[in-house]
């Protein structure tokens, strides 16, 4: 018979509280589309909680490497009370390519305010959204109205996509002979991704969805490898 230590009960029952403490933070979208016509991009964050909040924020390249992003975001560090709400402010503060969309990652740490006690731990939520760049020129579409565009084609174990188009296409989901592909992320623009294909498929009838600029799914989309 296994027995458990009571500090040990008690660090588990703390990550669980403190778990569902932070998800009281409430983020106002779930990625940031930056207009290219606009001096700055915001983004809301709300707490309905009882306790405040240290707000973290910041940018990261896609490759999350030593490169600087070409962004400022205003407040990087900030309390959050109960109640309150805080706009960020996100401006551009370097060249990005005007013929196509940039993409990179905004990450928001908060962490709870909470006494110091014995047999307790404080677990900080980070949360990473995306953050795409689209030039002026390219704000008179979305990517959803040109996902026809997209090429697929069996490689291997894997589906390819080629995405000629200059946005970013974000998908929610892909299916070959109605089975998901498991870990389906996004093309860039100009370029093909990979998704490992469900074992026992090898080709057939393809669907996706595309994730709008707002976070909700776009319409099936069809076609075949």
């Amino acid at each position: 018979m296994k027995v458990f230590h009571k500090s040990v009960l008690l660090g588990v029952l703390a990550i669980v509280i403190s778990t569902t403490v932070n998800a009281g933070v409430v983020i106002g979208g779930t990625r940031v589309i930056y207009d290219g016509g606009k001096k700055e991009a915001s983004l809301s964050v709300n707490n309905p909680d009882t306790v405040p909040y240290l707000i973290q924020s910041w940018i990261d390249t896609q490759s999350g490497g030593a490169e600087k992003a070409p962004f400022i975001i205003t407040p990087p560090l900030y309390r959050l009370d109960h109640g309150q709400q805080n706009v960020m402010r996100i401006v551009r503060a370097g060249s990005l390519p005007e013929d196509k969309e940039s993409m990179f990652w905004l990450s928001i740490k908060s962490i709870p305010s909470a006494p110091k006690k014995e047999n307790t731990l404080q677990v900080a939520v980070k949360t990473r959204i995306k953050l795409i760049y689209r030039p002026e020129a390219l704000k008179k579409t979305v990517p959803e109205n040109l996902a026809g565009q997209l090429t697929w084609q069996k490689v291997g174990n894997q589906v390819q996509v080629n995405n000629p188009t200059n946005y970013y296409m974000n998908f929610n989901q892909i299916t070959v002979n109605g089975k998901a592909l498991a870990d389906v992320t996004y093309v860039a623009p100009g370029s093909t991704a990979r998704f490992d294909l469900p074992t026992g498929v090898s080709s057939g009838a393809l669907t996706f969805k595309i994730i709008s600029d707002y976070g909700g799914i776009g319409e099936i989309h069809n076609a075949s490898i």
